[in-house]
């Protein structure tokens, strides 16, 4: 939402601008220097990315105009979620936990959280990792493994970003590519009416004109909008990573998603009474607080 009122303001304002000083609105719009510029833009992405990288980006770009994935609220029901389950391993050991993380959609803890069996890259992580503690790999091997895994997940998300700010670095200059041609143009126009060689001068600069504009004021935002969602996906994992291995090495339920949850992102971490709220509002299931530290 945000990223669409952004564009508005960009665009809105240039025009806007451009209008109170009395510029023909006309001259701006140059069908043939868009063309020029959108056209070889789009394909230096297809020269440069193979598709699974271009799927990537069209996924990316989609994600920018619509809402974050990991709200507030998105993270309380996940360590609820979770706290269940760890709960369910406690009382019942954590092979019981294998039939929940081989059929996520059947399982009647994680089923009741749609928006974490919805995200494919979250629930393959948190799955693999309890099918890996399930067959008794130590917490601290799995730690490293876990590790290795945010790794991989960060470079593979950052691959896309990277390609769609070298786009954005390439328009100024396709912008200058469509501005010569226009200058090419106006020069086998010469000799004719000051009028003609004037609109084609003006056609030539609106090709530098709209290069700089498409990568300082669309594309290149756009990649740093992805970065950030790139980032907000990475933290998450970090948390539940958090969450895992603290639940691992013995620490009862309650208190791993209290950890968990100093590791979430200021703007969207829970407080302590939300969290406590909201793991104790599952009734019976939850044990209080003070009986599960004792219990550990």
């Amino acid at each position: 939402m945000f990223a669409i009122i952004g564009i508005v303001v960009v665009f809105g304002s240039i025009v806007g601008g451009y209008l109170m000083e009395h510029g023909n609105l006309k001259v701006l719009i140059q069908p043939a220097e868009l063309l020029i510029i959108g056209g070889a833009a789009a394909g230096t992405v297809l020269i440069a990315n193979p598709l699974h990288i271009l799927k990537q980006i069209a996924g990316g770009v989609g994600g920018v105009f619509g809402s974050s994935k990991f709200t507030k609220q998105v993270y309380l029901d996940s360590l609820k979620t979770i706290y269940d389950l760890f709960n369910k391993a406690r009382r019942e050991g954590l092979v019981s936990l294998e039939s929940d993380v081989e059929e996520p959609e059947k399982s009647p803890i994680l089923s009741k959280n749609p928006a974490f069996i919805k995200n494919h890259h979250v629930l393959q992580f948190f799955c693999d990792t309890i099918r890996m503690a399930v067959t008794g790999m130590e917490p601290f091997d799995l730690d490293q493994g876990l590790d290795l895994d945010l790794e991989v997940h960060h470079h593979q998300a950052a691959i896309p970003i990277s390609a769609l700010s070298t786009t954005a670095d390439s328009l100024p200059g396709l912008g200058i590519v469509a501005a010569v041609l226009g200058v090419v143009i106006t020069m086998g126009a010469l000799g004719g009416p000051p009028e003609e060689i004037g609109h084609k001068v003006a056609a030539a600069l609106v090709g530098t004109f709209l290069g700089i504009l498409l990568c300082y004021g669309f594309v290149g935002p756009l990649a740093s909008n992805m970065a950030k969602a790139a980032d907000e996906e990475h933290a998450f994992l970090h948390v539940l990573r958090v969450l895992i291995f603290s639940f691992l090495k013995g620490t009862a339920p309650i208190m791993a998603v209290e950890v968990a949850r100093r590791a979430i992102p200021g703007h969207v971490r829970p407080t302590f009474q939300e969290l406590e709220k909201a793991c104790r509002g599952g009734g019976a299931e939850s044990p209080a607080p003070a009986a599960e530290a004792a219990s550990a």
